[in-house]
């Protein structure tokens, strides 16, 4: 493979996740609640950055929010926002603007070959976790909503936190079943 063929690979992978994470988006359950939506995106954000490594996993989450961004409906839907620049002020702005950081974190530790075997993936994928849970906490904390630390617990942790830590122990199963299956966990 030539570097521009290479080139291309790695660039229709970084569209592939970004149009992941935008389906993922679309798999939404509001809940009556809280402000914040049941999505899988987390999931594909850690994911993503993990087969892609920390700079094109991170580059696939900065063009997934750009395209919000621009008004395209990739967005969860939500019944107090428009698509579009709203979403980045709005309640659920800290948990999307930690994407690119939690995919470039976990996309790290993928590339020490945390990805290999299902412990160290399950750490580079809850560590990426941790860093979607922090920005969306802090944001719901001390951002515009300004609920304090327990208000954003008990919205935006509490209830997502079983099954948020259920997709991280399926994610983190799928790379290393994956470089077995095509030989290359060693």
């Amino acid at each position: 493979m030539d570097a521009f063929e290479g080139a291309m690979l790695r660039a229709g992978a970084v569209l592939f996740v970004t149009i992941l994470t935008a389906i993922g988006a679309q798999v939404s359950v509001p809940l009556p609640f809280t402000v914040v939506p049941f999505t899988l995106q987390p999931m594909i954000v850690l994911l993503g950055g993990a087969a892609l490594g920390a700079r094109l996993g991170a580059s696939a989450q900065a063009i997934y929010l750009l395209i919000g961004l621009a008004g395209l409906p990739v967005f969860a839907a939500s019944p107090v926002l428009p698509q579009g620049a709203a979403r980045l002020v709005g309640p659920t702005a800290g948990f999307l603007l930690s994407y690119p950081l939690a995919a470039f974190v976990a996309g790290w530790l993928a590339e020490r070959r945390f990805d290999r075997k299902y412990l160290t993936s399950l750490v580079a994928m809850a560590a990426g976790l941790a860093v979607i849970f922090a920005g969306g906490l802090s944001w719901l904390a001390y951002g515009p909503t300004a609920l304090g630390l327990s208000g954003a617990v008990t919205t935006a942790l509490t209830p997502f936190l079983a099954a948020d830590l259920l997709k991280l122990c399926l994610a983190a199963g799928v790379l290393p079943a994956v470089w077995r299956f095509v030989g290359r966990d060693a």
